[in-house]
């Protein structure tokens, strides 16, 4: 058994709750610590990594204005005409491509797609997918230049 494959499904599972999590933050505006519980108490049914949900909304919800000067030069709006789905699944991405480097940026990349396919509109993947595969160009550029070199 891969070893990396014990923590896909659950960090799968993390990433959909986080997003969902996000989401309400993001129209709500409810402290993210309520949502948390919330979430915990009532939503999370599925095998989940619980530490890694936690982590990913605090560190979204305590990084925002950082996240969100990396997304920006990437998108041709402003950051608040993102449409919210989209706008968590590129925040979630961003803080995993700065805070997570244990988690290799294809993966951040595949998550965020599979994420925008099963909760955002008909052509969402189609800009995350642009938008996240230049940020990880900016941020994780050690980890992709010696692909590009092969």
């Amino acid at each position: 058994m891969n070893p990396a494959s014990k923590y896909k499904i659950p960090r799968h599972n993390a990433r959909q709750y986080a997003l969902q999590a996000i989401y309400q933050w993001q129209l709500s505006g409810t402290p993210i610590q309520e949502i948390e519980v919330q979430f915990v108490k009532f939503h999370v049914t599925k095998k989940v990594d619980l530490d890694y949900f936690k982590e990913v909304i605090s560190g979204v919800v305590k990084l925002q204005h950082e996240l969100d000067k990396q997304i920006a030069p990437y998108i041709e709006r402003a950051i608040s005409e993102v449409d919210p789905v989209e706008l968590a699944i590129l925040r979630i991405a961003t803080y995993e491509f700065v805070k997570r480097l244990d988690v290799p940026y294809r993966v951040i990349i595949n998550e965020g797609l599979e994420l925008a396919k099963k909760f955002g509109s008909i052509e969402a993947f189609k800009f995350i997918n642009s938008v996240l595969d230049r940020v990880a160009r900016q941020l994780r550029a050690r980890e992709i230049t010696p692909e590009i070199k092969q």
